[in-house]
């Protein structure tokens, strides 16, 4: 089996540019994505590779081993790997796919991102979304890309089970929402125990330090504030989604 060694190769400059231009990973409709987990995920998905590719080192991991099969993999040379993959300690599994297509999530709740850019936020928003029966995120353009290197780890396979749309126009987003639209406010909302979550549901969640716009917030027709201990501002944008995704499943597990 040929090993690749040498960072001018064609194949090594696309994956490296996947993992780090977003506009080239929007252009071409593809992503690279790392690590076991992830790379099980994708698979279990029925999302085959476009290109399976492993280091040298990592060919000789068990469950490396047992992701590959018999597929026939890139083998890349672990300083070579380690200039394609983004993490800092490299997984020694990665794999081009087809960003997939949109899931039919009609029917399901909704969660709405308005400027988050952190990636390890949307990443984990996308994780409790999936946990807790999402069916749809939509960001607007000022969010972190969710197709990036961090927030597919942080995500840990959440993409391949949401319908994901990344959209110019948010507000538009949120006119064509067939349900409820609820606003987290980090104060004065509904307290989120005694919010009424009959029927479909769309949650808006902003930005780390602004929240979400007074423009967004207007076309909401419930707001709600997470209660918190005396003392206390606000807290982080995921934990906030996970409570509150979490008390909307929790709702309808009771039904």
């Amino acid at each position: 089996m040929s090993v690749i060694r040498s960072r001018d190769n064609p194949r090594v400059k696309r994956w490296t540019k996947l993992a780090t231009d977003a506009s080239f990973r929007k252009r071409e409709g593809r992503v690279l994505i790392e690590g076991p987990h992830v790379v099980a995920e994708a698979l279990q998905a029925q999302l085959e590779p476009l290109a399976l590719i492993v280091s040298e080192s990592g060919l000789k991991k068990n469950e490396v081993q047992k992701l590959v099969g018999a597929r026939e993999p890139v083998v890349l040379g672990d300083r070579i790997f380690a200039i394609v993959a983004d993490a800092e300690t490299p997984p020694g599994i990665a794999a081009e796919i087809a960003i997939p297509r949109s899931l039919d999530a009609s029917s399901k709740p909704a969660v709405f991102l308005e400027g988050v850019q952190d990636p390890a936020n949307i990443g984990a928003i996308l994780r409790s979304a999936a946990a807790f029966g999402v069916g749809e995120v939509v960001l607007d353009r000022a969010c972190a890309d969710p197709w990036s290197p961090k927030v597919l780890r942080a995500a840990m396979g959440a993409h391949f089970k949401l319908a994901l749309r990344q959209v110019a126009d948010l507000a538009q987003a949120l006119d064509d929402f067939q349900g409820t639209l609820v606003c987290t406010l980090s104060s004065g909302g509904t307290p989120l125990k005694a919010l009424c979550l009959a029927g479909r549901v769309g949650w808006i969640f902003g930005s780390e330090g602004r929240g979400v716009s007074s423009a967004l917030a207007a076309k909401a027709g419930l707001t709600v504030t997470v209660s918190m201990a005396a003392g206390s501002e606000s807290i982080n944008v995921a934990a906030a989604a996970a409570i509150c995704l979490h008390e909307g499943y929790s709702r309808g597990e009771a039904q």
